[in-house]
């Protein structure tokens, strides 16, 4: 039985620099996510601060998994344990 992959979230900004190191991480290891842009959504920038209760960018998710900012280890983790 194959395991599904989770779909993976990344609430954004334009002027975010981790938001660009996690996208483009995101991209080297050809995993699919979808960006939101917060800047720009008012609704998108309540449903991030619902899910992760802070404001700051980038909150990524991964599945059931919630990481607030661009934190390699915790997201590796969450991936290999998928």
């Amino acid at each position: 039985m194959a395991s599904v992959k989770p779909e993976i979230k990344i609430y954004t900004t334009k002027t975010c620099h981790y938001c660009f190191e996690a996208k483009n991480y995101f991209k080297s290891k050809k995993i699919d996510y979808r960006e939101i842009d917060v800047g720009s959504d008012e609704k998108m920038a309540r449903e991030m601060m619902k899910v992760s209760k802070q404001s700051g960018v980038p909150v990524i998710v991964i599945g059931k998994h919630v990481v607030v900012g661009f934190d390699k280890p915790v997201i590796e983790k969450i991936l290999r344990n998928r």
